[in-house]
């Protein structure tokens, strides 16, 4: 049953992005509620807070059907207890986002936080190891240099639009090189990938109704095309789905089904794979700069 709406204010000293971010996973979680995100950014004075707030006590009174709750993400001590204290006032739920983890930082370290608002975060170890990777992936989408493939740390292998290319290319994000080589019936694979180390490679499926659905919404686009040799056809697409995991089994690949997957989701799950199919074979995963993984 759905709930009354919810509107969701973000309140930050800078663009907003992190608590704005943390929203849509926490919304994620409450599947039926039509929630808003309302931003306050760039929020540096108790004058701007005190504006927000009296805006947001008109509303209560002009819409009181609307649940409301506050996410900030303020440096500065001052302005967080503000907020705290018109929550409380207005009978707000709220969260201080970012308080908790400064004073965490200070009992850590001993040391006070600046409190600098809009400070600049800086480049991450990692930033120009992930562009290039993205570069990579972008590169090598469909399996379009061969010859790419013994420079990949993954490679992602499947019928068409079974979710190689956002895969792959998320998975660039994330730091690994990641080429994704379409399996397609009558069409031999590239000899390259029969030479791949086979524990770098992964293979992907999908239910076969969910592939259609996605595939007729492309040849719409396409203005009709693909019809007619089987593209969107649900009896040919079994067909091909049987062949490509014929294929599947000759590179000895472990299979992922994405039917409903999150983009995240799945991508954690081919790095496990990967990663434990690595040391079991006596070798490993290169790890993104910045990156650590903890076995138990």
């Amino acid at each position: 049953m759905a709930m009354e709406p919810l509107q969701i204010h973000v309140i930050a000293d800078s663009t907003g992005e992190t608590a704005a971010r943390l929203a849509r996973a926490a919304q994620a979680q409450f599947t039926n509620i039509s929630a808003t995100i309302v931003r306050h950014p760039r929020v540096s004075t108790p004058e701007a807070l005190f504006a927000i707030f009296d805006g947001l006590r008109g509303s209560q009174t002009d819409e009181p059907h609307i649940r409301r709750v506050v996410l900030f993400t303020l440096v500065n001590e001052h302005m967080r207890t503000l907020v705290t204290t018109a929550c409380q006032e207005l009978s707000l739920p709220c969260a201080d986002i970012l308080g908790g983890t400064l004073a965490a930082f200070e009992a850590a370290t001993g040391a006070e936080a600046d409190e600098v608002a809009r400070r600049p975060v800086g480049v991450e170890a990692d930033y120009f190891e992930r562009i290039s990777a993205m570069e990579f992936a972008v590169r090598n989408d469909d399996g379009a240099i061969p010859e790419a493939l013994r420079d990949c740390d993954i490679c992602l292998v499947g019928a068409s639009r079974s979710g190689k290319t956002p895969l792959s290319i998320y998975l660039g994000y994330l730091g690994y090189k990641t080429v994704n080589v379409p399996l397609v019936p009558g069409i031999a694979p590239p000899e390259e990938l029969f030479g791949l180390t086979r524990w770098r490679i992964v293979g992907l499926t999908i239910d076969p109704e969910r592939l259609l659905a996605i595939r007729n919404r492309r040849v719409k686009g396409l203005g009709g095309f693909g019809t007619k040799d089987g593209y969107a056809d649900l009896v040919q697409i079994y067909d091909e789905l049987d062949e490509v995991g014929r294929i599947q089994r000759r590179l000895g690949c472990p299979v992922i089904d994405t039917t409903g997957l999150a983009l995240e989701e799945a991508a954690v799950r081919v790095i496990d794979i990967v990663d434990d199919r690595a040391r079991k074979a006596g070798s490993a995963l290169r790890r993104p700069a910045g990156s650590l993984m903890v076995r138990p």
